[in-house]
């Protein structure tokens, strides 16, 4: 657990230093999120550390009941509210925390900053490397969760690592790519779909 929370920790601090590096033009582009800029994907990963049970109830209930709507009204409220350096600073003095957002686990906050850390990069046409063994963590993590709605879309499917010896499932059709791209597609990001080798 404790070099869990250390990785994480440095995968923050690394995505905070690469956030330094945008312009005021990258951060109204349109991240891999639907409907979401860069800006506010930013505001979301602030959340995490700051959400709490109350928080999540509330929004739900003016949400009713939707959780991406919830999801999406808490990152624009709070993109609204914050510049992007305030944001910058926000995440990066809670990258060594351990809250997390009611219900989640440690491999939720990582493989949010991995995968949205890409939602921002791919876009922006920049390369953001992603660390192989955090990367088949986080995608162990993301198969076994009811969370992401992966183990349905994936079912009777063999999913395999090409920049690595990872594999997991089986059936009649084999997904095969580097496993970053495994890990979006399994966390939703249908735009990556092109780089999957059938």
């Amino acid at each position: 657990m404790n070099d869990i929370q250390h990785r994480i920790e440095a995968e923050r601090l690394d995505l905070a230093d690469f956030l330094d590096t945008l312009t005021d033009a990258d951060w109204a582009v349109t991240s891999l999120c639907p409907a979401w800029t860069v800006h506010d994907v930013v505001a979301h990963l602030t959340l995490s550390t700051r959400t709490s049970l109350s928080d999540v109830l509330r929004g739900a209930i003016r949400a009713r009941g939707n959780w991406e709507r919830m999801e999406a009204d808490a990152a624009l409220e709070r993109a609204a509210a914050f510049t992007p350096a305030e944001l910058i600073t926000q995440f990066r003095e809670t990258a060594a925390s351990t809250k997390r957002s009611p219900g989640s686990k440690p491999l939720d906050t990582l493989t949010d900053a991995l995968v949205h850390g890409q939602d921002i990069a791919i876009p922006l046409g920049r390369d953001r490397q992603m660390p192989l063994d955090l990367a088949q963590a986080a995608l162990d993590h993301v198969l076994k969760s009811p969370f992401y709605g992966a183990r349905k879309r994936f079912r009777n499917t063999r999913l395999t690592a090409t920049d690595t010896t990872w594999s997991a499932g089986q059936g009649p059709t084999e997904l095969r790519a580097p496993v970053r791209d495994l890990l979006l597609l399994a966390t939703g990001r249908e735009a990556r779909a092109n780089q999957i080798i059938n």
